[in-house]
């Protein structure tokens, strides 16, 4: 990551050359002012200070200038830097959704994704650029000092070492563990503060919130304390390299003394040689500011490479080196006909993730889980309605997850006539679609919450979907597609989020579709009028695949299975 956040050369390049003239501009501004003043001192004719002072304002206008580009154009290649890892982040992550990201804090991977990802762009604008400007600068001053007095070129050298190295020890011993804990607090506050929103109402009805905002109190006055030690430590090394400063520039004097003494130096180089340390040591206190960079950025890093595991576990499906075709649509129809499912001896488990961090649910994170499909065979007709039921545990999410493709399987697992492990994922997930249990709804309009499953529908096509769902009325009422329905769908009632979402599984046009626990959010006098609603808007051109652990009427479905824990072998009742 670290690597990376570097960016290429030739972005970088003209960062560092434009610092390099930055840093040349201050040294030569106080050696040009400090000969111009000592030798206007000694009242030459004019003509002799032109070249001086036009110096002067070519070094002190050039400072400015240079600095700002140097910014602009290192800020420039960090952004455009960060967009690429933030990019390469995000399709690391695509693989592993959503189950290989099931235990991941959300509130953390957001802090890994935003805050830990920004902390990246200080690679190149605090370490790499300044580091290397930085040398070339002392190098040069040092190499000039050298050349009018190299006694004093020796003494500025050795208390610049000392200085930096005195600097950089100070910030080792106050802020070491305060920079490393930096990045890792911040993602453990923004974990609490989202998971204390997000479960705001739960707590506030068990009269839990107080603890909650305890623990977020905690975190941020930890946080706090650790930002402070940063702080003191980076004004403590800026102390140092003034003081540095001072003596560097002491020291001058006291070599270039004797020279002036001799005769061998006049009184402006004597000036030049006493004041130039000042300039030198203010280029070089970016050489500790970089140190103590370098120690959040690494963490910053290590965070994000963390987020993602290298390796995609065993139990999250990939795209096959060679993926066959999937059925193609007929000629009277830009669909897919609805194909069968034909499951056999299928077994399957949720990922296995550990961490110190991980907050999972169920069997994820656990290892050594078992199998929660174990030896599963089921066929579904093309068209068929199909109820799955059994008790929580018994392996009816998961299997809504297998049939996805969300999650790797044992077995034999065909639509039609393809083995879906031989398919690409997407392609499986263009034929089969998964209308959840609690489904995610976007802080947007009615508009927008529909359109992203077809984003060519016209407004005439999305209110025509609505009203097949029995949302006209309701959305009308709201103010059409104009209608906020709020951050996951606060807006709206669980009956009418599952609505929204078969809309939008009727917008995708999925020949089979996958219903996990349609009424887990809706009343139990309200839930078969909604189950009637939901699998009438279906139509019986698609497969339909019907989840619940409380059934539904007889007449709704065409057959009925249940899941058993332990072992999956399907009980049927019959139609």
């Amino acid at each position: 990551m670290l690597r990376q956040a570097v960016p290429p050369v030739r972005r970088l390049l003209p960062s560092v050359l434009l610092g390099v003239a930055a840093g040349l501009s201050s040294v030569l501004l106080l050696a040009s002012s400090a000969w111009l003043i000592a030798r206007a001192a000694e009242q030459p004719p004019v003509l002799y200070l032109s070249v001086a002072v036009v110096g002067v304002r070519a070094f002190a206008l050039g400072r400015a200038v240079f600095r700002y580009l140097e910014r602009l154009a290192g800020h420039d290649a960090a952004f455009r830097q960060l967009a690429t890892i933030r990019a390469g982040v995000f399709e690391r992550l695509l693989p592993l959704a959503p189950d290989g990201l099931a235990s991941s804090r959300r509130g953390d991977l957001l802090a890994r994704f935003v805050g830990d990802v920004d902390e990246l762009q200080n690679v190149s604008l605090r370490i790499v650029q300044p580091v290397v400007s930085a040398a070339v600068v002392l190098v040069a001053a040092i190499a000039g000092l050298a050349w009018l007095a190299p006694a004093s070129a020796l003494a500025v050298g050795g208390c610049l070492a000392v200085g930096i190295a005195a600097a950089i020890l100070a910030q080792q011993v106050i802020a070491a563990r305060a920079d490393r804990r930096l990045a890792p607090l911040r993602g453990e506050l923004q974990a609490a503060v989202v998971e204390h929103v997000q479960a705001l109402e739960v707590l506030v009805a068990f009269d839990a919130a107080a603890a909650g905002r305890a623990r977020i109190r905690r975190l941020g006055l930890r946080l706090e304390r650790a930002t402070r030690l940063r702080a003191s430590a980076v004004g403590i090394a800026a102390a140092a390299m003034s003081a540095v400063g001072g003596f560097a520039a002491a020291a001058s004097l006291s070599a270039a003394e004797p020279l002036l003494a001799g005769g061998r130096i006049d009184g402006p180089t004597f000036a030049v040689l006493c004041l130039v340390p000042l300039a030198i040591a203010e280029v070089a206190s970016a050489l500790p500011i970089a140190v103590g960079s370098l120690r959040v950025v690494r963490a910053s890093a290590e965070r994000v490479a963390n987020a993602v595991p290298e390796e995609i576990p065993a139990e999250v499906p990939t795209t096959p080196a060679e993926p066959v075709a999937l059925l193609a649509p007929t000629s009277t129809s830009t669909r897919v006909p609805a194909p069968a499912l034909r499951l056999r001896g299928v077994r399957a488990r949720w990922p296995e993730v550990g961490g110190a961090d991980a907050t999972a649910a169920g069997d994820v994170g656990r290892t050594g889980a078992p199998a929660a499909l174990d030896a599963l065979d089921l066929d579904v007709a093309p068209g068929e309605r199909l109820l799955v039921e059994g008790e929580s545990g018994a392996g009816k999410t998961t299997l809504a997850h297998v049939l996805v493709r969300f999650l790797e399987y044992k077995g034999s697992y065909r639509l039609g006539d393809a083995e879906v492990r031989d398919l690409d994922p997407r392609d499986v997930r263009r034929v089969v679609g998964l209308v959840e249990q609690r489904p995610w709804l976007f802080d947007e309009d009615l508009r927008q919450n529909l359109a992203f499953a077809r984003d060519t529908a016209s407004d005439e096509e999305l209110l025509a979907v609505l009203d097949r769902v029995g949302l006209a009325e309701w959305a009308a009422e709201r103010g059409g597609l104009d209608a906020p329905v709020g951050e996951r769908g606060a807006l709206v009632s669980g009956g009418q989020a599952q609505r929204i979402a078969l809309a939008r599984a009727m917008l995708a046009d999925f020949p089979v579709l996958v219903l996990d626990e349609p009424t887990a959010s809706v009343d139990a006098d309200r839930a078969d009028a909604l189950l009637r609603d939901l699998l009438e808007a279906a139509g019986r051109d698609r497969t339909v695949v019907l989840i619940s652990h409380t059934g539904a009427p007889h007449e709704l479905v065409d057959r009925a299975v249940t899941l058993r824990p332990g072992t999956n072998a399907p009980v049927q009742p019959g139609s």
